[in-house]
């Protein structure tokens, strides 16, 4: 390894921006050392489908490992010298976690801990980890911008993000250990998650089945095309700061209803709607203040909704292998 190449773990490889991070680390020249416990949280088959992309990398070297594993990740320190971590690693799902919170423990807080540990036993040149828009629970002051109290999330899920956000501040200040945390938003593309909205929608639609539609439709989400995640994921990395926090989002609201039409539009079908209400943990409106992403990390999202949403149905039907509609 010269100065220029990176040996970095990434952690949930095989979920949906862990791969997508993997791939563009090594077709830049890095190492990437992968781990996931292909939990079948989601399709598991999609999670592998991901991993044979990457897994005959001669760089790439994949660990079927959880985090929560401290003996597993201690080999793997041991045995391979890392100076980045990626961690991405995490139980996902607002919802989800109302019924399963245990596993929110195992994974969130117990595996995050253990790899602050092994950050602290094997410095590293740097630490970036997942954070979520979730932490900003029922802000009413929009757009949510990183200075903005977040001590009152309405999800375990997102209350264990933000407790990953003090975990890591205490370790980088008890042992400067250089530690990032990306609050995502609502991130979506090819190789996409099953249980997010456009990839609900589009599987119901072409199926001809209806698509639940929460809040009666009044609901904003700040879209990210996931290239522009991975881009600013990346550029993170290659950023180490003592402490710091980051939006990562498109810093444009969209409609739910627009996300529909366009589905619609791009498939060629009307899809037939069943409006709910909110969901319990679900917020309203998320949307990302990314001044601050863009002044320290450059941070230039260019993916338009239509784009994004035209290249995962074009994936989604080479997948699934649909033919023309």
């Amino acid at each position: 390894m010269t100065d220029n190449y990176h040996t970095t773990l990434v952690t949930g490889v095989a979920g949906f921006i862990g791969f997508h991070l993997a791939a563009s680390l090594l077709e830049k020249s890095d190492k990437v050392i992968g781990i996931d416990n292909l939990n079948p949280y989601y399709d598991v088959s999609l999670k592998k489908a991901r991993l044979e992309r990457i897994a005959s990398h001669p760089n790439f070297t994949f660990y079927q490992e959880g985090i929560n594993d401290l003996d597993a990740l201690k080999r793997i320190f041991s045995h391979h010298r890392i100076d980045r971590i990626c961690n991405l690693a995490a139980q996902a799902g607002v919802r989800y976690s109302i019924q399963n919170p245990f596993t929110y423990q195992e994974s969130n807080i117990k595996g995050f801990l253990n790899l602050l540990e092994m950050a602290r036993q094997f410095p590293v040149s740097n630490f970036v980890f997942a954070s979520s828009s979730s932490v900003y629970g029922n802000n009413k002051k929009l757009p949510f911008a990183v200075e903005d109290s977040v001590d009152t999330p309405i999800s375990l899920y997102g209350a264990t993000k933000r407790a990953n956000e003090l975990m890591a501040y205490t370790y980088s200040h008890l042992f400067k250990i250089p530690l990032t945390g990306l609050r995502y938003f609502t991130v979506y593309g090819p190789w996409g998650r099953p249980d997010m909205a456009l990839f609900l929608f589009t599987k119901s639609i072409i199926d001809g089945k209806s698509i639940d539609i929460y809040n009666f439709g009044k609901m904003k989400r700040d879209f990210t095309y996931i290239d522009d995640i991975v881009d600013g994921t990346i550029s993170a990395l290659n950023s180490p700061f003592m402490y710091e926090i980051f939006n990562l989002g498109n810093s444009k609201v969209v409609e739910l209803m627009e996300l529909v039409k366009i589905v619609q539009e791009e498939l060629g079908i009307e899809a037939k709607k069943n409006f709910l209400p909110l969901q319990p943990g679900d917020v309203p409106e998320t949307y990302a203040n990314i001044e601050k992403t863009r002044r320290m990390l450059g941070f230039d999202p260019k993916t338009s909704l239509r784009t994004g949403i035209r290249k995962f149905l074009t994936w989604y039907r080479d997948y699934y292998k649909i033919a023309d509609l």
